[in-house]
């Protein structure tokens, strides 16, 4: 990626005082690699976080079996919102911190909570009871870790200029997606060393299939530990790219002006960035929990089938946005970071509502939930018998639609083409949202530390992504795809009228100001 170095003298109209004065200075070509060396290493911490999350992810149920009978589907499900729930607590801590004292302790804090919590995980069969409860805790403060991201996405936020700040989220983007792709896949790798593995009886250690992804992600905490301290350097620059010297070094006189400043930052557009962001991530999460379930009903996959099929579309799916976030760093700044973020919304809109079930062919019914009686047969509407698909006659697993959930009787199926054409239609739209919802928020506070406020951007998403695998569990299971996708696509749709409401309000700081002209 090649960077334009810009050193520009600042006019008087844009001098504040005589003190933003002192604190501006032109950028040296040592300060300038220093700067965008600190940034990479943001990147890596951001790639890390993501690779924390994922590479566990596919092993988490069968490991809880495991190491606790007496867990459950229903348990699963608060384990995997766990780390959610730790990086929605702790994103706005570590971005006060931030703002406060030099980035580099909030971020060597959190990952060694990170590296903490992943040995934890590796130990959690060592007692004789409530296993599934020490679960529980480790991937909650594996979370509570990751929350860690607000610090990172405040730095790049002011280290960048308006001119790199897109090109800087959209790479930084693509690093969080590269991690939940390249998760997964590290996971089938270590795979191959089986639930039994290697014993380590000095230190009560069981090295396997379901241990070495967590003691791995400690590793790579603790390179990213080293790197933090060695590298990282604390810089904060203007719109414009002008340094601005850090929030812990500057005269109470200038903070009391950076407080004055910073209520004048545009409240509502602060709102309305974290709700459009929140519907995104809750979106998102509605998409990923609901794709193996939906693909078991409608398309009759046996459960190895489905985690196969899945894993090779969200993986598709996965380098689709990579080639987007690039495609970003094009489109944006010719068209305008707003244009984009509306048209990924239309985008997402519309891959949802492909998916609304349409015609008269029903899905394929399990067979062992009919059990061929015949006073359920005749408790069916009249005529449905006739219309009935063929019944799945396994004799090793049942697939297709099972009865229990009452609507597989009468919502058309959806098809596979329906399927996979949601899949690219929100493989484009969601990284599109997602990168515009960082750039602009980043905008719109301006040149002030935004710690706090990254912190709640990310405990908004922590939240939908806690809240939108429970809603669609609710909704998919008890009324079907119908309701669940027409609910999704009202939201969106509220968030696209939203969006234009609030369009001319969203605008970066310095434009807002008459500093820079848009």
């Amino acid at each position: 990626m090649e960077m334009k170095k810009e050193i520009t003298e600042i006019p008087e109209k844009d001098k504040l005082n005589s003190t933003t004065n002192d604190a501006v200075f032109s950028e040296s070509p040592l300060d300038y690699k220093s700067r965008w060396r600190s940034i990479w290493v943001m990147y890596l911490t951001m790639f890390l976080s993501s690779v924390g999350f994922s590479i566990v992810i596919t092993s988490i149920w069968p490991y809880l079996q495991k190491i606790d009978a007496s867990a459950n589907a229903s348990f699963l499900g608060w384990v995997v919102a766990a780390y959610s729930l730790g990086q929605m607590v702790a994103s706005p801590l570590f971005g006060l911190w931030s703002n406060h004292r030099p980035r580099s302790e909030p971020l060597v804090c959190s990952i060694i909570i990170n590296v903490a919590a992943n040995v934890l995980y590796a130990y959690v069969h060592l007692p004789s009871s409530h296993n599934k409860y020490y679960m529980l805790v480790a991937r909650t403060f594996v979370g509570f870790g990751a929350g860690n991201v607000a610090v990172v996405r405040s730095y790049v936020a002011g280290a960048t200029s308006l001119k790199e700040r897109t090109s800087a989220m959209a790479n930084m983007s693509a690093c969080q997606a590269l991690g939940f792709i390249l998760g997964p896949a590290l996971q089938a790798g270590l795979s191959f060393i089986g639930e039994a593995g290697v014993s380590w009886d000095l230190i009560d250690l069981q090295f396997n299939m379901y241990t070495s992804p967590a003691l791995l992600g400690a590793v790579l905490g603790v390179i990213n530990i080293i790197l933090v301290v060695s590298v990282l350097r604390d810089f904060h620059v203007d719109d414009q790219g002008r340094h601005i010297n850090a929030i812990n070094d500057i005269s109470e006189e200038r903070v009391g002006m950076a407080d004055d400043l910073d209520g004048d930052i545009d409240q509502s557009a602060v709102v309305t960035s974290n709700l459009l962001f929140f519907v995104f991530l809750f979106m998102f999460a509605v998409f990923e929990t609901i794709a193996t379930p939906l693909s078991m009903d409608m398309f009759a996959w046996t459960r190895r089938q489905a985690v196969l099929y899945n894993g090779i579309i969200l993986a598709c799916v996965g380098f689709e946005s990579i080639l987007v976030f690039v495609a970003v760093k094009v489109i944006s700044p010719r068209l305008g970071d707003r244009v984009v973020m509306l048209a990924g919304m239309v985008i997402i809109l519309c891959g949802f509502f492909i998916l609304l079930p349409w015609g008269n062919q029903l899905p394929q019914i399990q067979w062992a939930d009919l059990h061929n009686s015949s006073s359920h047969m005749t408790s069916l509407p009249s005529g449905f018998k006739a219309a009935l698909p063929a019944i799945s006659n396994s004799s090793t697993e049942p697939t297709g639609c099972p009865s229990d959930q009452t609507w597989c009787l009468y919502t058309p199926v959806i098809h596979l083409e329906q399927y996979i054409t949601s899949d690219i239609l929100i493989g484009i739209g969601y990284p599109v949202c997602n990168v515009m919802s960082y750039t602009l928020y980043s905008k719109i506070l301006g040149p002030k530390p935004q710690g706090v406020y990254m912190g709640w951007l990310t405990a908004s998403g922590s939240g939908a992504r806690t809240l939108g695998p429970v809603f669609v569990s609710q909704v998919y299971t008890r009324l079907g795809p119908r309701w669940a996708f027409s609910l999704i696509c009202g939201l969106v749709l509220l968030a696209i009228l939203l969006m234009v409401a609030m369009y001319k309000r969203l605008i970066a700081f310095s434009v807002r100001h008459g500093i820079i002209q848009e």
